[in-house]
């Protein structure tokens, strides 16, 4: 209990002045790196129940230099080795060590951070044998507790090393000591204790002793000490809340914002606030906005928005027992309109707008009216609200002049009216009056165009307005206006105006031009033509005149023409006719017309069409015309018509023009066409037209001429050509000149003949003939002619033709082959021609010759009928060529190609057979043969070898040439397909025995067991998280290709997994990984030659599995035991998966940790303080994560033994007012904040007087800013940053300035965003995969 009572009056001690270190290190403890909180946090679990004095960890060193300009050899001081922080507890003895540089040799002081001078208890001494200053602190308080500091010093600068000293209470003092000793004093002195002494004496002692205390020290009133003590124990709880600025009423304007702020100090940090509307609890989350909760330090705020009448009341704050509260009252100001209305005058087409502000909001709506009538919204219309909810605006789009009126704007009981008048857009002429000039009786047309079409129109001559005289016409259409008149008469001639008027407008619009009507006199609309007409038919000559009421005189050759039979003068208003009923050849003539101011002239003619005679054209056509070649024909036709016509003579179509043998008269009534020298190709149809004006008439008639008849057509054809006759085919000529064809005459001469020979008749119809008297091989022509009355056609000749089939020399035999050489003999062979020649081939003759020799010699003196020969008689040692020639009836062929030049020598024996024939090697592609030269026969020269695939009989080469050596490759093979070799050699003396082997090669590599092929890619053991692709790639060699087999935990995969395979690699694929896919994955390979498997331990991994059954057990009393059923995510782990302990107090929802890496499923609480609440929380914790929690659900408590109440007061501690410079005793710390959560940057500083505190961002003051919160309190510097957001990242400077001088001090701000994957840290959150840097500034 003294202990309890000692770190409550420590902790209310902590806000004086005197202590303002205490303050500002147990302030910025909370605000230092997470490293240094979570070492703290440490040591009260380590040492639970045992209340202890700490500030936090810290460690810093500054050096500063005065001289600007150093000695070679000197230097400003520095450490060597520097002191390092110490934690002990009370009654112990610490020493902090420094080892120093410097030249001069510097000296050394020790002082307290606080300004507090040393305890007595601290001795300061140096070690000249290690050369270290020592600060010895013996028999360690509480008091002892603070930042300690080694100044090192000389003329050039100064070092300056701050380390901190944490005191933690050692439970071995037992107060019963203490007060025993006191308790001798007493009793020394025989004078028993006052009662306030008396209370400061029980104020550490236990409750069961209270009794026994008061009896030694012969204190009597016991109840009265008990009852003082429970009384000083509500006052201690009482200042667990205190207030530094009670809340305070406000008045504020409707829909303004408001801002409660009271400043509390709380001995509980955690200790829970209620915000209260009259005795309503604020909902703050679910105000929507509405109310917000804000902390700035020691200030609370409550934040109301848009303030209005129902938010009047009483608001009050609950903090443990405490109730602070303040009204607020709300001014409500009557609505009013803060516009002026004016009239407003818009141009017409233009866009009219009202606008309305209003003094505030209203819920009331707004109503627009014009003429009486509410204005809607349309597309005239346009009513809009600004986005502050004050202005209303009407927009009237294209007004017209209809839109003209009041416009009244109505919202609750407020009216108003403002005018609107629209202006009228001035008329313009966009097409003016033009000039016009017509002649008498003519039409006018006078018009214009205006720009708009909404006016009134009148028109004036010569000012006097004439809209109402129906002389005139008027058109107003649109925009375009005009006046029309019909006759003009001379009397219409003036000055001509438009006068335009609009509504709203008084100006009259003026447009004038003049009209101009001059006298004219008649003239001819449509004049005389002349005409042509046949005898006794109809005729007309018609005149038309501009004039209707003009009259005319007709004339006939100048005389005027009177009343006549057959003639009749018409008039038909302006139409002059002059009708004939039936033309004589006395109505010929020229005819005029004449009247006023015109005069029209015409001739009339009598035309009458050609016309022959019908008995002419009957004879015609009856009776041809008939003339032998060489005679003249004369074809006369008479005919009539009026005027003389066009004669045109034509034949076949084709018009007949004259040359020396044709000849065209004419007469009046006769034509002739007069054909000299007539030849077969005049027969034909000829035809007579006569063409005029009036018409046509056409004569036909057949013209024939008789000649000899052409020669037969087309070339001859030959059905037959042997050795025993000719038969040949022919046409008919094309034309029998004009007789039939009575036969044909065939004649006959043979090649190289000239004289043709009749060979014989046949009669027209029969076209062919049969020439059987030829003599085999002999060449003929024939000619054909065509015969009738007039005599024979030209004749039809042939080619040269055969008779039978003709007999030549035989073809060239092939190229001798020379073989069974000898030195004296050789055997020569060839094949005879292909082609005989007709004939068979009688014999042979063979020459021979030495190689570059021009000189041949008969081999034989007699045909050879043999195509094979043996040539003896030669010189050894002598190349010899050889050709020969083939003889039939017909003579000697040509000379075969000669031979190759064969030395005559005795033979070369053939190679023998070829020795230990085999595979060497051998692919998918090719096989790799390896031989031994034969030992018989004479030397090869090469070796031929044979290869056949197993399904196949032929052998094929497996190259063209013979292969020189006795190792060779075969290429371009099918895969796994079997193949048969065989080999011989050869040389000059013919090839040797074949030899082969004696089972087929399969071509594929050589037999391989099968092997994995892994190179460091796939390792024996493989943790995945659940979720992710699992896939397992395997490389392997073998020949022939293994089987692969997937096996898990020695059992064929399921078919779960997606399993692909190839000749040289396979796959086991699964897309999502689960647990159950934990095991052992065996690949197994096996071919005919061996197998062999790989194995991996995969490993599936995901979050722990929420624990269950969690039990709370009070083995030890003090502690709590945890039990929770053990996870199984937990045993199959190897990664140090363990248990996370988590406690909370009631009084507050923030989670303490308790423990980590723990790996059984029990744990013993320790430390649990009598009569208070607590939940426990288990996290299971592995590589991937954190589990579900497991909390315990309901609070454990431990019941209390006996209260103890009492309060032990200590005396402050005064120290000397004194001046110093502001310097940093903690100095920011860099951040790193997730994105969307606050962060708040503290420092602890000294300074006297107080110095005036500055941040900056940057460059950028944001002191004064209203996004940043920042106090200065008792030594410590806050600044918070509300809902981080990626631009707040940077440079964060605080600078310190008071009279004595400034100090600065920076720090940097990182914002992260969400984490795939967090570790924990000592005590810090750091990235799996990232790496945060900080640079920390201070000056």
């Amino acid at each position: 209990m003294e202990r309890q009572m000692r770190h409550i009056s420590s902790s209310s001690s902590s806000t004086t002045t005197t202590s303002s270190f205490s303050s500002s290190s147990s302030t910025s403890s909370s605000s230092i790196s997470t490293m240094s909180s979570t070492k703290l946090r440490k040591v009260s679990q380590e040492n639970s129940g045992v209340q202890h004095k700490t500030s936090a960890v810290l460690e810093t060193f500054s050096q500063v230099q005065k001289s600007p300009h150093i000695p070679q050899g000197e230097s400003v001081p520095d450490f060597e080795e520097k002191p390092r922080p110490v934690t002990a507890q009370e009654g112990e003895d610490i020493v902090f060590k420094a080892k120093v540089t410097g030249n001069p040799q510097p000296t050394v002081s020790w002082e307290r951070g606080r300004g507090c001078p040393l305890s007595d208890a601290a001795k300061s001494f140096c070690d000249s044998n290690n050369n270290q200053f020592m600060l010895k602190i013996k028999n360690l308080t509480l008091d002892d507790a603070d930042v300690y500091k080694c100044i090192v010093s000389n003329k050039h600068g100064e070092a300056t090393g701050s380390v901190s000293l944490i005191v933690t209470e050692n439970p071995a003092l037992d107060f019963k000591k203490k007060l025993k000793k006191r308790s001798v004093e007493k009793k020394e002195e025989k004078k028993p204790p006052t009662e306030e002494e008396m209370l400061k004496i029980l104020a550490g002692a236990d409750k069961k002793d209270y009794e026994r205390i008061c009896a030694e020290y012969g204190f009597t009133d016991f109840r009265g000490i008990l009852r003082r003590l429970k009384e000083m124990k509500k006052k201690v709880d009482v200042e667990m809340v205190r207030v530094l600025k009670p809340l305070e009423d406000i008045t504020a304007k409707a829909d303004s914002n408001v801002i409660f702020d009271t400043i509390l100090e709380l001995k509980d940090p955690n200790m829970r606030m209620n915000w209260f509307l009259g005795t309503e609890l604020l909902r703050i989350q679910y105000s929507h906005g509405k109310y917000e909760v804000k902390q700035m330090g020691t200030k609370h705020m409550l934040c109301i928005s848009s303030v209005s009448l129902s938010d009047m009341g009483m608001y009050s704050l609950q903090v443990g027992d405490k109730k602070l509260a303040a009204k607020l009252h709300v001014i409500d100001e009557p609505l009013k309109f803060l516009s002026d209305f004016k009239p407003q005058k818009v141009t017409e087409r233009q866009t009219a707008v009202f606008e309305v502000r209003l003094s505030k909001k209203t819920d009331a709506p707004l109503i627009w009216k014009v003429k009486g009538k509410e204005v809607k919204r349309d597309e005239k219309f346009e009513v809009s609200l600004s986005v502050d909810g004050l202005t209303y605006t009407l927009k009237i789009k294209d007004v017209k002049v209809s839109d003209t009126g009041d416009y009244t704007i109505s919202i609750g009981d407020l009216n108003a009216t403002v005018p609107l008048f629209i202006e009228r857009i001035p008329i313009k002429f966009t097409t003016q009056l033009k000039n016009v000039r017509v002649q008498e009786r003519a039409k006018a047309h006078l018009e214009c165009e205006m720009n708009s079409k909404d006016v009134h129109v009148r028109w004036l001559k010569d000012g006097c307005d004439i809209t109402a005289s129906r002389h005139y016409i008027f058109m107003h259409e649109g925009k375009r206006a005009e006046v029309i008149i019909e006759d003009c008469e001379l009397t219409d001639a003036g000055e001509y105006s438009v006068v335009c008027t609009q509504d709203n407008d008084t100006h009259e619009y003026v447009a004038s031009a003049n009209l101009t009507v001059d006298e004219r006199f008649a003239s001819v609309k449509s004049g005389l033509s002349d005409t042509q007409c046949g005898t006794g038919s109809l005729a007309e000559l018609c005149v038309v005149l501009d004039d209707e009421k003009v009259d005319g005189v007709w004339l006939k050759d100048g005389q005027e023409i009177s009343e006549q039979s057959a003639v009749q003068v018409v008039k038909q208003g302006a139409v002059h006719k002059l009708m004939f009923s039936g033309v004589t050849q006395s109505h010929e003539g020229k005819y005029t017309f004449r009247a006023k101011g015109a005069e029209s002239e015409a001739v009339l003619t009598i035309a009458d069409p050609p016309e022959i005679d019908c008995s002419v054209l009957d004879c015609l056509v009856a009776q041809p015309v008939t003339v032998k070649a060489g005679q003249t024909a004369t074809i006369n036709i008479p005919f009539r018509g009026k005027p003389l016509p066009k004669i045109t003579w034509y034949k076949d179509g084709a018009e007949v023009l004259e040359d020396e043998r044709t000849k065209v008269e004419r007469t009046a009534d006769v034509t002739s066409l007069i054909l000299s020298r007539c030849v077969r190709e005049d027969s034909g149809v000829i035809m007579l037209r006569l063409k005029s004006d009036c018409g046509t008439a056409v004569a036909n008639l057949q013209l024939n001429v008789i000649d000899h008849p052409k020669p037969p057509q087309g070339t001859v054809e030959f059905s037959e050509l042997s050795g025993r006759c000719i038969k040949m085919k022919w046409k008919a000529p094309r034309d029998n000149g004009g007789k039939p064809i009575t036969g044909f005459v065939i004649e006959r001469r043979a090649a190289g003949k000239k004289s043709w020979t009749r060979t014989g008749e046949v009669d027209s119809s029969a076209t062919t003939f049969t020439d059987d008297q030829v003599d085999e091989g002999q060449m003929y022509q024939y000619r054909i002619r065509a015969v009738n009355e007039a005599g024979m056609s030209e004749p039809l000749e042939t080619e040269e033709v055969r008779a039978g089939e003709p007999v030549a020399p035989p073809g060239t035999a092939s190229q001798p082959q020379v073989s069974n050489v000898t030195k004296s003999t050789m055997t020569v062979s060839w094949t005879p021609p292909g082609d005989d020649g007709g004939a068979p081939v009688l014999g042979y003759f063979l020459e021979r010759r030495k190689k570059g020799s021009n000189m041949w010699l008969q081999v034989n003196t007699e045909m050879l009928t043999d195509s094979r020969v043996i040539v003896d008689g030669l010189v050894e040692a002598v190349e010899y060529e050889f050709r020969v020639t083939s003889v039939n009836r017909a003579g000697a062929g040509s000379s075969s190609i000669v031979s190759n030049a064969v030395l005559a020598k005795d033979p070369i024996r053939s190679p023998g057979l070829v020795r230990n024939l085999c595979v060497t090697d051998s692919t998918n592609s090719s096989i790799s043969l390896r031989w031994t030269s034969p030992e018989q026969g004479d030397e090869p020269s090469g070796y031929i070898l044979e290869v056949r695939p197993s399904d196949a009989k032929e052998w094929t080469k497996a190259t063209k040439i013979p292969i020189a050596g006795t190792v060779f490759t075969v290429g371009g093979l099918q895969e796994c397909t079997k193949y048969h070799f065989r080999i011989r050699a050869v040389n000059e003396g013919g090839l040797g025995e074949s030899i082969q082997l004696q089972e087929g090669v399969l071509a594929m590599p050589p037999p391989v067991p099968p092997r994995f092929d892994l190179q460091g890619k796939l390792k024996n053991q493989m943790v995945i998280r659940a979720g992710a692709t699992l896939c397992l790639h395997l490389s392997f060699t073998g020949s022939p290709p293994p089987v692969v087999t997937w096996y898990k935990d020695g059992v064929l995969t399921t078919g779960r997994e997606v399993i692909t395979k190839s000749k040289t690699n396979s796959q086991l694929l699964i897309s999502s990984s689960q647990r159950s896919d934990s095991g052992v994955f065996r690949a197994h390979l096996r071919n005919d030659y061996g197998e062999t498997h790989y194995d991996v331990n995969v490993r599936v991994t995901d979050f722990p599995r929420p624990l269950k059954n969690l039990r709370l057990v009070e083995e030890v009393p003090g502690t709590v035991t945890l039990q929770w059923d053990h996870s199984p995510d937990l045993s199959d782990e190897v990664d140090g998966a363990h248990y996370v302990i988590l406690k909370r107090d009631t009084s507050t929802t923030s989670w303490f940790t308790l423990a980590e890496r723990v790996f059984s499923s029990r744990y013993t609480v320790t430390g649990i303080l009598p009569g208070r609440k607590y939940f426990f929380r288990v996290i299971a914790q592995n590589s991937i994560g954190d589990s579900d929690p497991l909390d315990s659900k309901e609070p454990f408590v431990i019941a209390k033994e006996k209260e103890c109440f009492g309060s032990l007061q200590l005396k402050e501690y005064a120290s000397a007012p004194r001046q110093v410079k502001p310097t940093f005793l903690l100095p920011l710390k860099n951040h790193a904040v997730r994105k969307g959560h606050d962060c708040t940057m503290s420092c602890a500083y000294q300074g006297m007087p107080t110095p005036q505190a500055c941040w900056y961002k940057g460059e950028t003051k944001i002191s004064d800013s209203p996004q940043f919160w920042h106090s200065t309190a008792n030594g410590v510097c806050t600044l918070v940053i509300p809902t981080c957001a990626v631009k707040d990242a940077g440079e964060y400077t605080l600078v310190l300035e008071n009279p004595l001088g400034s100090a600065k001090s920076s720090c940097n701000l990182v914002i992260f965003g969400k984490f795939s994957g967090m570790k924990r840290g000592q005590g810090s959150l750091v990235h799996e995969n990232s790496c945060i840097m900080f640079e920390v500034k201070q000056s």
